[in-house]
């Protein structure tokens, strides 16, 4: 009977130390299980959209959506209970973002990409992390002070947008016969063929416009205008029917919004001297942006 007790005793001496240092259970399957077997979150990110992300000279990655990035990464490395999960960091083009979640390059890009109905057939998207509205980048001296004044002129945008998709909406349906420019994230850009006089105006999200014009020579001749032709709901693109990545995502995000975290970030990088000039973009703080912290969602403008 005592060699029965010490034989079980010893046995459960040697079961409690295994379970003790046994790993925690791993997900099923999708983005989490990747990250759980491989130790590493590939974040996306967009070398020159700034505020929201861009690479410096010296290659530090930053910007407002890229911060959001980060405390997700952060939520997923506290919901696998992974204290030494790697970041890796894998930059995307406007024509390339989608391809590059859904081939497994990145597992989530929080940039400056609009959520609509059409491109969730491809991707899914978080919360929505920005609201912009589409406007006008011109010189002062242009005469262009709205949609309207657009007839017939040249007009550039980055191929792939929504701003190219609404400027051919203008002419199909109010036949304003505009010359759209479309152009590439590399070699000639929007900005690089405005500046030139090749365009007459630019067309994108406000509030890439304004960080364009810092951008210029001279900021003083420039200006952006325009009733908005749309409003633009930026939300992380990460793959399709993954429930359970999303679901970790989109409650950091709520989490930041309802603690104030999202606000001060905004203001980091929308109110304030921001890296690499101390550029301030003085872009205030929208409606739209204060009912979206008070009530975080997933929801498209289209």
């Amino acid at each position: 009977m005592k060699q029965t007790l010490s034989r079980l005793l010893l046995s459960t001496a040697l079961v409690v130390p295994t379970l003790a240092l046994a790993a925690p259970p791993q997900p099923e399957e999708g983005t989490l299980r990747k990250i759980a077997s491989s130790g590493v979150i590939a974040l996306g990110y967009h070398e020159s959209t700034p505020p929201f992300t861009f690479r410096t000279a010296d290659g530090t990655v930053m910007g407002y959506s890229y911060d959001f990035a980060l405390k997700i990464a952060d939520a997923v490395k506290r919901e696998l209970n992974l204290p030494t999960l790697k970041i890796v960091q894998v930059p995307f083009t406007t024509q390339n973002r989608f391809p590059t979640i859904q081939n497994g390059s990145a597992d989530i890009s929080c940039g400056a990409t609009t959520n609509t109905t059409e491109r969730q057939k491809i991707v899914a998207f978080s919360n929505t992390i920005f609201v912009a509205g589409s406007r006008l980048m011109t010189r002062k001296d242009s005469g262009i002070k709205d949609f309207s004044d657009l007839t017939g002129k040249n007009v550039v945008t980055f191929a792939a947008s929504t701003s190219e998709k609404m400027l051919r909406k203008l002419n199909a349906e109010q036949n304003r016969r505009i010359h759209i420019v479309s152009t590439f994230d590399r070699g000639e850009t929007p900005f690089s063929v405005l500046q030139a006089g090749h365009a007459d105006a630019y067309m994108m999200d406000d509030v890439l416009l304004y960080a364009a014009i810092h951008e210029t020579w001279r900021p003083t001749e420039w200006m952006v205008t325009g009733t908005p032709q749309s409003f633009e709901a930026y939300g992380c693109i990460l793959r399709k029917d993954d429930p359970a990545f999303k679901k970790v995502v989109d409650q950091e995000i709520a989490r930041m919004m309802k603690s104030g975290e999202a606000e001060a970030n905004y203001r980091k990088w929308l109110l304030s001297p921001t890296p690499p000039k101390g550029v301030n973009f003085g872009v205030a703080m929208s409606q739209a942006m204060v009912d979206l912290f008070k009530n975080p969602n997933d929801r498209p403008f289209d």
